[in-house]
């Protein structure tokens, strides 16, 4: 078993965002790590509203890893805010702030308040790899079959 990944974690306005929980595992065997909504003031999002939303931190990952930004299940089920770009990506060469790209796809506005838990942060190993171009791929037997070609 490899061991896990050492992330540096800087909190940005530590003189105004002490009060925000930093990302982290809410459960023993949790995947992700909750993100907390550091922002100044209550926000509203009307249905389709997009906002990006502040995290108060910044991460230094190892080289080979990346973060994912993923929705939280509960707020997607009970009230339709989800990512624009689920899962976001935040690279190992990146180290600006951590910023949660949210939209209410619900039925009514919903409202984050400072210190909500909007989003969680899954650390997944990456490659690069190389691509070779070819006159010709290999066939299987699903081939070219693209969406729905398995049947409804």
């Amino acid at each position: 078993m490899h061991p896990e990944p050492v992330i540096k974690i800087l909190r940005l306005r530590p003189e105004t965002d002490s009060d925000i929980p930093l990302p982290r595992y809410m459960t023993p065997h949790s995947a992700g790590m909750d993100i907390c909504a550091a922002v100044e003031n209550d926000l509203t999002l009307e249905k389709g509203d997009i906002a990006l939303l502040r995290s108060g931190f910044a991460i230094a990952l190892p080289p080979g890893f990346e973060a994912q930004i993923r929705p939280r299940s509960g707020l997607a089920v009970k009230h339709g805010i989800g990512l624009v770009n689920s899962p976001g990506t935040i690279d190992a060469d990146y180290r600006g702030e951590v910023k949660i790209a949210v939209i209410n796809l619900g039925k009514a506005a919903y409202t984050v308040q400072r210190g909500d838990r909007i989003a969680q942060m899954v650390i997944q190993k990456v490659y690069q790899a190389e691509l070779r171009q070819v006159q010709q791929l290999d066939e299987t037997s699903r081939n070219t079959g693209g969406f729905g070609h398995t049947g409804k």
